[in-house]
Order: C-alpha cells, then sequence, then structure tokens
C-alpha cells in the first residue's frame, strides 16, 4: 500500500510538473522581440604586471551590448550609459521583474546600446593596471537611491513614494537591486580618461546617437559631446553628476569637477590652459549651507564650451531625490556656458515621489514615455 502511494504522489508530482512547464511554454513572451549580441572595444594592450617577458594583456576595454528590435523604426540608436556602483543591467529590467527602459525603447522603433564602463563589471578591471576600487554598501543604496524617506538625510526625500518594495536589506527587490551593484573606480579623473578613449571610440563605429547618462555618467556626456560633437545629435542627462566646482549635500564638501563638470578638460572659448583659467563666483540665490550647497558659476564674460552649443540638452530632476537640491546650478552652469539646455523637474509635470534611480521606479515607464521619448521626438526627428 505504501509503495502504491508513493507511486501515485510521483505521478502526481510529474503530471504537475509537466502541466506546469506546458503552461510556461503557452504564455507568450513579454517584451519587444529582437536580436541581441555584443562586443568589445577600447582595448589597449600592456606588459602583464610583474613580467618581462614579452606577455601581454588588455586593459580599457569595455562591453557593449546591442539590442535591435525586429521593426526598427528610427534612424537614431540610444546609447545608455549608467551610473557610479551600476552596470548596464540597470535599463534592462527592474529589479521587480518588470520591463526596463531598453525594452521600452526598443517597442519604440529604437535600437539600443548598452555599456558597462571601463574596470566595471563585463569591463574587466585588471589588477597591477588599472586603480584602487571602492563599492556602495547596503546602508548607502538605501540612505540614497532606494528607501531616501526612512532615511531622510535631505528634506525632499520625506516626498519618496515610488520605489518598489521598502528599500532595504531583506527586501527581496532590494536584495535583487543591491546584488546587481558592482565595484567602481574610485578616481573619476582615471574613469574619465577611460570612458573618453573608449566610448569615443564606439561613437566613431555606431554614431551618430542619442545619448542618455545617468549620474556619474553625466559628466562623460559632457566630454563625449566636446570630443564628437557631430556623433552625438542630443544629451539626456538624469542627475547628472555636480555641482560645478564642488560635492554637495554629503561630506566631505570637497573639491571636485575642477573644469566645471568634469573632471578632465574639455574645450572652452576662449581657450584654457588649466583649470585655473576658469574665474568663479558664488551663486547666493543657489546655495544653501544648511543643506550643504555652494553653487558656483563663471565670472563674467562666461567661457564657452563652444563644442556643446549645437547639442540640445536635457537634464531630467526627480521630485525627491538629492539631486533636486543642486541640478539647477549644474543646468545654469551649461546654459551661461552657451549649452542649449532645457531643465524637466519631474514634479512640474505632476510625476511625483521619484528618487534618484527613476528609471527602475513604478512609474519609470511613465517618465520614458512622457519625458524622454518627447525631448527626442522634438529635438532629433
Amino acid at each position: 500500500m505504501f509503495i502504491l502511494l508513493r507511486g501515485v504522489c510521483f505521478l502526481l508530482t510529474l503530471l504537475q510538473s509537466t502541466t506546469a512547464s506546458i503552461s510556461s511554454q503557452n504564455q507568450p513572451v513579454e517584451g519587444t522581440l529582437h536580436r541581441r549580441n555584443y562586443f568589445y572595444i577600447g582595448e589597449q594592450y600592456v606588459n602583464t604586471p610583474g613580467t618581462n617577458n614579452g606577455s601581454e594583456i588588455a586593459f580599457g576595454q569595455i562591453y557593449v551590448e546591442r539590442l535591435v528590435p525586429v521593426n526598427v523604426t528610427r534612424s537614431l540608436p540610444i546609447l545608455m550609459i549608467h551610473g557610479h556602483g551600476m552596470t548596464g543591467t540597470n535599463f534592462l529590467n527592474t529589479p521587480d521583474g518588470r520591463l526596463g527602459w531598453a525594452d521600452y525603447f526598443m517597442s519604440q522603433g529604437f535600437e539600443v546600446y548598452i555599456v558597462d564602463q571601463p574596470s566595471r563589471g563585463r569591463s574587466a578591471w585588471q589588477m597591477g593596471v588599472d586603480g584602487n576600487q571602492s563599492d556602495f554598501d547596503a546602508t548607502y543604496i538605501s540612505s540614497h537611491f532606494t528607501a531616501v524617506k526612512q532615511f531622510h538625510l535631505w528634506p525632499q526625500a520625506a516626498l519618496h513614494t515610488q520605489w518598489p518594495g521598502n528599500g532595504t536589506a531583506g527586501d527581496p527587490i532590494f536584495d535583487n537591486f543591491y546584488a546587481s551593484t558592482m565595484p567602481s573606480l574610485i578616481s573619476d579623473e582615471e574613469s574619465s580618461l577611460r570612458v573618453r578613449k573608449a566610448l569615443g571610440e564606439l561613437l566613431d563605429l555606431i554614431g551618430p546617437v542619442v545619448l542618455l547618462t545617468h549620474s556619474q555618467s553625466g559628466q562623460y556626456g559632457w566630454i563625449l559631446g566636446d570630443t564628437r560633437p557631430s556623433l552625438i545629435k542630443t544629451i539626456i542627462a538624469l542627475e547628472p553628476i555636480g555641482p560645478p566646482f564642488i560635492n554637495a549635500v554629503f561630506p566631505p564638501l570637497t573639491p571636485a569637477r575642477p573644469f566645471g563638470l568634469t573632471e578632465i578638460p574639455v574645450t572652452y572659448s576662449p581657450p584654457i590652459s588649466s583649470a585655473s583659467d576658469l574665474k568663479i563666483e558664488i551663486v547666493p540665490s543657489l546655495s544653501n549651507a544648511s543643506l550643504g550647497t555652494t553653487c558656483y558659476r563663471q565670472s563674467a564674460p562666461a567661457r564657452q564650451m563652444v563644442n556643446l552649443k549645437e547639442i540640445p540638452t536635457l537634464v531630467v530632476t526627480s521630485e525627491s531625490s538629492y539631486h533636486a537640491i543642486y541640478d539647477a546650478c549644474t543646468v545654469g552652469f551649461l546654459a551661461q556656458a552657451g549649452v542649449p539646455v532645457t531643465h524637466v523637474e519631474l514634479a512640474s509635470m505632476g510625476i511625483k515621489g521619484n528618487a534618484h534611480m527613476m528609471f527602475m521606479e513604478k512609474n519609470g515607464l511613465e517618465i520614458a514615455e512622457r519625458v524622454v521619448l518627447d525631448w527626442i521626438r522634438k529635438t532629433t526627428l
């Protein structure tokens, strides 16, 4: 009898498993039908550290993922660059399994390119060649990105409502997101030099493009626009690193980005020979010592970022991010330097409750459609 019962249980389990498998196979495929491939670009060869026998290794390369929908209806591809501690997976899907921005823009007929920054993720970090790395602990991610209301490190954090889940360790959605974070080069100067070379070569290969940046990679938009102005038709900067010349909000409030919004030189007119040629002054109306923000602009007459003057630029700021405190200063610096920049604060469009990782949040596709796609249509079509 016992053997018979075991046999019946086995058959029932097998039937359930088979039924589930068949049911799963019959489910429609979610997302946009597309072709995917990848390649690397930007590598250089150096002697293998510690050897003197002709052995070489490659460094500086970037991983590039190319996503091509079945129906490409847009003439320009979108190149997406992630921020600090992240990789290109940011744009593939959300931590709770919803479709991400890559899929959304493919559904709108765009070819999409996603990269991992040099020395990050699938772009190899080479010991003895690349610089030191750091990473974000779970509390940093929660307090700055996913559970900002709970930590309340800046006033606008109280407005955060759009992260799916509670945003702290132990929540499955947070755990999935935090597991995707990666060590990053500590030096933004080193990162900028690597990006300028590797992504410059990528633009030479695939351009012209729509360039979408986020956070740390915001400065790369200005650098790439400066070095490849004819290959970037518009820049969409989601909360770009800033403000000019100094860090803000989170101590230490140390000098940074000596060339205004970048760690490495960009072209100004009249030309500069060093960062010290940029004469600056405080903007009192955009500075707030209690919030840890000092806003600088150039002293008049302002030198012009001439290679960016023909690139329509959009800066997007969410309602409850720490960027709400100082993105207006970044925008003001760009405008003073002759960049045709538009600043969209999401709350002004009725899109409320977002923090820094807006494209992963519950209303992320609304931002993609109403803000980003609308901008692309207005500036490139």
